[in-house]
C-alpha cells in the first residue's frame, strides 16, 4: 500500500516508566509511549492513536492515568508542546458513558468546559462554533436526557474540546455501538484532527478492526512470560508490540478494512493478543 509522505515534530505525550498498583496488585507495568506531533504536506493534520487491550487488561486505569486523574504508582505522564506533567483538564477524557450535567441544557453544558478556558463572550462564539460544527446546533436547547446517544457522544467530545488543549482521549468510544453509529463516531474523530495540527485523539479500545482502521500509530498492551514460561504481574507495551502505521503504508486510506495487508495485520495483532494471554 501506499505510504503517504510524513515528518515528525515535537512530542505531545509521553508515557516514562508508568506503574501502577492497586492493594499490592501490580496492574501496569513500566509502560513507555510517545506521541509525537506529526505533519503532512500541504495538509491540516492532526492524528489518531490507539492503545489496544483484551478487556480487563487495565485500559481504563491507564486511560485514567493519561489523563491525569490518578497519578501513577511509578513513572510520569507528560503533555503538550511544553512536556508538563499531566493534571486534570489538560487532557480531555470522554468516558463510556459520555457524563453530562443533566440539569443543563446541551449549550449551556458546553459554555461551562468553555468557560473554563475563554471569557464569557469568546466563550459563547466557540460554543457556537462547535454546536454548528458537529451538528448539535437543532438540539441546543435540549437536556441530556432527550438527546440520542450519538448526540450525547458528539456533545461530550466537543465539550472536552472546549476545556481542554489538543488532546482527547476516548475510552471505548465503539462499545455498543450498531455500524451506522460506529461510522458515524469515524467521521466524529476524523473532523476533530482535521481541526487543528496539533489536535490528538487517543483511542483506547479492544476494538482492533474500527481502531486500526482510524489510527497512524498504535501499542498494544500485553503480558509477558518470563525464561520459564510463568506470566509476568503487570501489562506492558513490548518494543515488539509498538506499531507505525503510516510507515507501513496502513494509515490514511479510504477503505483501508478492504485490504489485505490490514486483514493481515489485524490478524496478527489478534495472535499477539492470544500469545499473551
Amino acid at each position: 500500500m501506499t505510504t503517504h509522505t510524513h515528518a515528525y515534530k515535537d512530542p505531545v505525550l509521553t508515557l516514562n516508566g508508568v506503574s501502577m498498583s492497586f492493594n499490592n496488585e501490580l496492574v501496569l507495568r513500566d509502560i513507555n509511549a510517545q506521541i509525537l506531533d506529526i505533519t503532512r504536506p500541504k495538509m491540516h493534520q492532526g492524528q489518531v492513536v490507539g492503545f489496544y487491550g483484551r478487556s480487563g487488561i487495565g485500559k481504563s486505569v491507564l486511560c485514567r492515568i493519561m489523563a491525569g486523574l490518578i497519578p501513577p504508582s511509578a513513572g510520569t505522564v507528560e503533555v503538550g508542546l511544553a512536556q508538563q506533567p499531566a493534571r486534570p483538564g489538560m487532557v480531555g477524557f470522554v468516558q463510556q458513558r459520555y457524563p453530562l450535567f443533566d440539569h443543563r441544557t446541551l449549550y449551556d453544558n458546553l459554555l461551562v468546559a468553555a468557560e473554563r478556558k475563554h471569557a464569557p463572550e469568546v466563550a459563547r462564539q466557540h460554543v457556537e462554533s462547535y454546536l454548528e460544527r458537529f451538528c448539535l446546533a437543532p438540539h441546543h436547547k435540549k437536556y441530556p436526557a432527550h438527546l440520542s446517544g450519538g448526540q450525547r457522544q458528539r456533545a461530550a467530545i466537543a465539550q472536552q474540546l472546549l476545556c481542554s488543549e489538543h488532546l482527547i482521549l476516548l475510552d471505548e468510544p465503539f462499545s455498543g455501538l450498531d455500524v451506522a453509529m460506529i461510522d458515524e463516531v469515524k467521521r466524529i474523530i476524523v473532523e476533530v484532527t482535521t481541526m487543528d495540527e496539533l489536535n490528538t485523539v487517543i483511542i483506547v479500545s479492544h476494538d482492533i478492526v474500527t481502531t486500526t482502521a482510524l489510527a497512524d500509530r498504535l501499542w498494544l498492551l500485553g503480558y509477558e512470560h518470563d525464561a520459564a514460561g510463568a506470566l509476568v504481574p503487570g501489562a506492558t507495551i513490548s518494543p515488539q508490540h509498538q506499531y507505525n502505521l503510516a510507515e507501513m503504508g496502513l494509515a490514511w486510506h479510504e477503505n483501508v478494512e478492504a485490504e489485505p495487508e490490514f486483514g493481515q495485520f489485524v490478524e496478527h495483532i489478534k495472535n499477539e493478543i492470544r500469545v499473551s494471554a
